[in-house]
C-alpha cells in the first residue's frame, strides 16, 4: 500500500506540467510580422494635349440631282446600269425623237414662210418710197407698208425662236445626260413608258444621282459646346466660323479607331430653338466610294486649345463610388489618397485635369495591394507612357 502511493504522481505536479505545456504552445503560435506590400510607382507624364469632342452624324452628298425630263414623250432607250458611277455629260435616257423632228420641220417651214413675207414687204416698202415722193400714193399708204414690214420682221424673229426651241427639244431635251459626276440609282421607268416632262409637280422621276467624292458629314452639337468653341477659337480663326480647314477625324460603326481625316467646312448661323443645337459640317475625300450618303459615323473634333497636362495609365486610377482617386507614395513610403478629375484618353494614357502634381510618385502597379495611410515598398518605374505605348502596339498586333 505504501509503494503504490509513492509511484502515483501528485495532483500538483500534474497541474504544473499541463500549465507548462499550454504556455509553450501559445508562444509557438504567435504570427510573424507582415512585410509592407510591394508596389510600382512612377511620376505622371507631362505633355501638351488637346481635348477631343465626339459627335454622331450622317454622311450627305454634296450634290444630289433628280433626273426628270423637260419634254413629254415615250422612253425609247436607257444607257446605264443601275448603281453605276456616271460622269458629267454621259447619256442616260433617250425619248423618242420622231415627234420632235416633225415639230422642228414644221417650225422651219413656218420660218421660211415668214422670211418670204418679209422679203415681199421690204420690196413693197422700197417701191412706196418712190411713189410717195412723186405723190402717187398717200402718206397713209406708205405708213401701212412700213407697218407691214415691221410685222414681217417680228414674225421672222418669232419663227426663229420657235425653230430654236424645237431644236432644243430634239437635240438636247430628248436626250437626258448626267448633270454631275456621281453614282446613279436604279431606273424608275422602263423603256416604252410615257414620260411626263415640264416644270410642274407631276413630272416623271427617272432616276437620282448623288456625288460621292468628296462627301460631307453633318452633325449637331449643343449650345454650350458652341460657346466654348467660340471663346477659345476667337472671332478670326478657323474654329470660329467653321471654315479654313479645322482638322477632324472620323470612324465608322465597325472601326475601332478614328482613321479617316477630314476638315470642317461649315457651321450654321442659327441655333435650333426646339433642340438647342446647331448644325456643323465636315468634308472628307472618298475616292474609293466607302462613304455613302445616309451612313452613320462618329466624328472627333478639337474641343480645346493645346495645353500642358499630366497623364497616367488607367490601371493607376481607382474608383470610390462616384469619385476617382490615385495613391501616391510620400517621402516616408506611406501611400496617400488623392482625388482626381479625369479627362480623355491621349496616346493610351488618361489625362488628369485636377488633383495631381507633376512631382507625385503615383502607384501604377499594385494599387489593389496598397491602402491609404499604409506603408509600402515602392519600386521606381520609368515613364508610364512607354509601357502604355507598348501595350497599345501589342493590342494592335493581336
Amino acid at each position: 500500500m505504501a509503494n503504490a502511493n509513492v509511484a502515483r504522481p501528485s495532483a500538483a505536479l500534474l497541474i504544473l506540467a499541463a500549465w507548462s505545456t499550454l504556455s509553450g504552445c501559445g508562444q509557438s503560435q504567435q504570427p510573424a510580422a507582415v512585410p509592407p506590400p510591394s508596389v510600382t510607382v512612377a511620376k505622371p507624364v507631362e505633355r501638351t494635349v488637346v481635348d477631343q469632342d465626339e459627335y454622331v452624324g450622317r454622311f450627305v452628298a454634296i450634290d444630289s440631282v433628280e433626273v426628270r425630263s423637260r419634254v413629254s414623250g415615250y422612253l425609247s432607250e436607257i444607257h446605264f446600269t443601275d448603281g453605276q458611277v456616271v460622269r458629267k455629260g454621259d447619256l442616260l435616257f433617250v425619248i423618242d425623237h420622231r415627234p420632235f423632228q416633225i415639230v422642228l420641220d414644221q417650225m422651219r417651214a413656218n420660218l421660211a414662210q415668214a422670211r418670204a413675207n418679209l422679203a415681199f414687204t421690204e420690196a413693197d416698202l422700197a417701191r412706196g418710197q418712190e411713189l410717195v415722193h412723186n405723190k402717187t400714193i398717200t402718206e397713209q399708204t406708205y405708213d401701212q407698208r412700213t407697218q407691214a414690214k415691221r410685222v414681217a420682221e417680228a414674225s421672222v424673229a418669232a419663227q426663229e425662236a420657235m425653230v430654236h426651241s424645237a431644236e432644243l427639244d430634239l437635240n438636247e431635251y430628248s436626250e437626258l445626260r448626267a448633270p454631275i459626276d456621281g453614282r446613279i440609282g436604279d431606273r424608275r421607268v422602263s423603256v416604252g413608258n410615257l414620260v411626263t416632262g415640264g416644270n410642274g409637280s407631276n413630272t416623271t422621276l427617272l432616276a437620282t444621282i448623288v456625288s460621292v467624292d468628296p462627301i460631307r458629314f453633318e452633325f449637331t452639337f449643343d449650345e454650350a459646346s458652341y460657346l466654348r468653341y467660340q471663346r477659345f477659337a476667337g472671332t478670326d480663326t478657323e474654329m470660329a466660323n467653321g471654315q479654313g480647314g479645322v482638322p477632324v477625324a472620323l470612324k465608322l460603326i465597325d472601326e475601332p479607331d478614328f482613321q479617316h481625316s477630314g476638315k470642317m467646312d461649315f457651321v450654321d448661323n442659327v441655333i435650333d430653338r426646339s433642340s438647342g443645337t446647331i448644325r456643323g459640317r465636315a468634308v472628307f475625300a472618298n475616292p474609293d466610294g466607302l462613304f455613302t450618303p445616309g451612313m452613320f459615323g462618329r466624328l472627333r473634333v478639337p474641343g480645346s486649345p493645346p495645353y500642358t497636362a499630366l497623364l497616367l495609365p488607367d490601371e493607376a486610377i481607382g474608383t470610390e463610388q462616384a469619385r476617382k482617386f490615385v495613391l501616391v507614395v510620400d517621402d516616408g513610403s506611406v501611400a496617400r489618397l488623392k482625388y482626381v478629375t479625369l479627362g480623355a484618353l491621349d496616346g493610351g494614357l488618361r489625362v488628369i485635369k485636377d488633383g495631381l502634381a507633376a512631382s507625385d510618385r503615383v502607384i501604377v502597379k499594385g494599387l489593389m495591394r496598397a491602402r491609404n495611410g499604409v506603408k509600402v515598398t515602392a519600386q521606381e518605374q520609368g515613364t508610364p507612357a512607354a509601357s502604355a505605348t507598348k501595350d497599345a502596339q501589342q493590342s494592335k498586333a493581336e
